[in-house]
């Protein structure tokens, strides 16, 4: 028989856990969507070697496990001198790792918007600059919102990998009261019921934000 009482013993350990969760993804969330805009900008320039680094950068990310990629971060580094905490760590991986799927996404918003609308601005005079802060990105980004609202919720999803370097994230935590319990089913059940919440929020936030930029473009 299944007994959740030993879980509500243990449930505010569990949301403490989720809060982790969630301060690391949305901390890996924001690397990305910094890192993949780099990426797209440089991808779309006329600058050959930007063009072929960006191609590098998400070439070797989007062909790597993730796994890899956090282990080569919190082990590989302090070989070279880097030491950093696992949390950090786990950022910076999973950051860099969304950065790369990101730049494409934004690469296709970008190349959605009509051309004749940056013809149209260089005609009036702005500049690359100015045209891309004003006419495009906002544009590319709108139109970005349900693939980045996709990479978002896989990225809080990815985050219980961060549990192989020692992060106590909700994955983590569910593990370890589930062995010293031997509550397998009752600690992993409860685990993805508080992801399922998670995801299931952010997806309806993500729907508003999507919701509002629509009725904003009218």
């Amino acid at each position: 028989m299944l007994d959740f009482s030993l879980v509500s013993d243990f449930i505010g350990f569990l949301l403490e856990a989720s809060v982790v969760t969630i301060e690391l993804s949305l901390l890996a969330i924001v690397l990305g969507l910094i890192l993949g805009l780099i990426a797209a900008l440089m991808k779309i320039s006329n600058i050959k070697p930007l063009m072929w680094l960006a191609d590098f950068y998400i070439w070797v990310i989007r062909g790597t496990p993730i796994l890899v990629q956090i282990f080569l971060v919190y082990y590989g580094l302090p070989q070279v001198g880097i030491e950093l905490g696992a949390f950090s760590s786990s950022v910076i991986a999973l950051g860099v790792n969304a950065g790369a799927y990101i730049a494409e996404i934004y690469r296709g918003g970008i190349m959605s918007v009509p051309k004749g609308q940056t013809e149209a601005a260089e005609s009036l005079g702005m500049t690359y600059t100015t045209i891309m802060r004003r006419i495009v990105l906002p544009q590319a980004f709108r139109v970005s919102i349900p693939a980045l609202g996709n990479q978002a919720i896989s990225m809080l999803k990815d985050s219980s990998i961060a549990s192989l370097v020692t992060v106590s994230e909700l994955m983590m935590v569910s593990q370890r009261f589930a062995a010293t319990n031997y509550a397998f089913i009752e600690f992993y059940i409860t685990a993805a019921a508080l992801y399922l919440l998670m995801t299931t929020f952010l997806s309806y936030f993500l729907k508003k934000l999507e919701f509002r930029m629509s009725q904003s473009e009218r």
